[in-house]
């Protein structure tokens, strides 16, 4: 399943509800939901910013679609920095409130949406919520979020993956500079990927070069994961920082210096292990680098979109594009 459109929603006032409420409609009319469904996109949108204003004391949302040939998903990652939910049982019933509200926002999204999942704690709240019919399962469970330079329309990051009964191929790309010419650039290394997916790391690293060329240029990264080998292999031109995360500790997989489209050094593969256990975790440098994980008690054992969204929250840098993408066994 493919996320084919995506909105960020910075949520500040009163006045970003109704813009939550906007774009949540719009990614439902992409996804051709009917009226109903789109209904009920636009209800947990406005919910969830709602809450995330009046008890996180503002955040943002991303909302985006997701799309194969038989399956429409409309995602909302809910994010806040307050003080986190003290019972999620009870934030559940309605009637329940900390906030003079009438207490119905949390128990109606749950009867809403087909998924819904929330992380809290004292860095804050995410709240997943999904309408739409889920994928079959897989192996392995992603998910990834790609957000503009604040005030910008167009985003310079993009990721996207090819998944199949014995691998999975994840693609993530950062067009230089920001804006349409970086958002073009990196658009262009989505297109060329999807073109030679069932490829080698390495082998996409060197298509993309060449399709590259006629734009400003982008870095990327490549990973392959075969879960019945317990491998993953790497390959990555430019600082597009890579891990994987294990019980065990965490590894960096390296790239090499350099800009696809423009000069690159010699375009390497690298070999590690893969467990059940095991966590890849890819972001450009939109987002810093100094995170754990093991700060937040329970976040590994959590659904990958939350675990990016808990990363963009608290790790962006704000002068630029950011993207993360988080791949662990379903």
């Amino acid at each position: 399943m493919e996320v084919t459109s995506t909105e960020w929603v910075p949520v500040t006032d009163e006045s970003s509800v109704g813009e939550a409420r906007r774009k949540s409609q719009l990614i439902a009319q992409r996804l051709g939901f009917d009226e109903v469904r789109s209904g009920e996109v636009a209800l947990l949108a406005t919910e969830s910013s709602r809450n995330v204003l009046l008890h996180g004391g503002g955040g943002q949302l991303v909302i985006s679609a997701m799309a194969s040939e038989d399956h429409r998903v409309a995602r909302i990652l809910a994010m806040d920095r307050g003080t986190g939910i003290a019972n999620v049982t009870h934030a559940m019933t309605d009637g329940y409130s900390t906030s003079g509200t009438m207490g119905v926002g949390m128990g109606t999204m749950q009867r809403i949406a087909s998924a819904l999942e929330v992380f809290t704690g004292r860095h804050g709240t995410v709240v997943l919520l999904e309408v739409g019919e889920p994928e079959k399962p897989s192996p392995l469970h992603i998910a990834g979020l790609a957000v503009p330079y604040p005030g910008e329309r167009f985003c310079g990051d993009a990721w996207t993956f090819h998944d199949s009964p014995e691998r999975m191929v994840v693609l993530l790309a950062d067009g230089l500079g920001h804006g349409r010419d970086a958002a073009e650039a990196a658009q262009e290394a989505v297109a060329s990927f999807r073109k030679r997916q069932d490829l080698a790391p390495g082998q996409i690293l060197s298509c993309l070069h060449d399709a590259l060329k006629k734009t400003r240029g982008a870095v990327a990264a490549v990973a392959e994961i075969r879960p019945g080998e317990g491998t993953v292999t790497f390959a990555g031109i430019g600082n597009i920082s890579a891990s994987v995360l294990s019980p065990e500790g965490s590894r960096s997989l390296v790239s090499h210096n350099g800009t696809l489209g423009m000069v690159t050094s010699r375009i390497q593969e690298f070999k590690s292990s893969w467990s059940r256990d095991s966590i890849l975790v890819l972001h450009s440098d939109g987002l810093q680098s100094r995170w754990d994980l093991s700060s937040y008690a329970g976040l590994s054992c959590r659904h990958p979109a939350i675990i990016g969204a808990v990363l963009l929250r608290d790790f962006r840098r704000q002068r630029d594009d950011a993207s993360v993408v988080v791949v662990k066994a379903a």
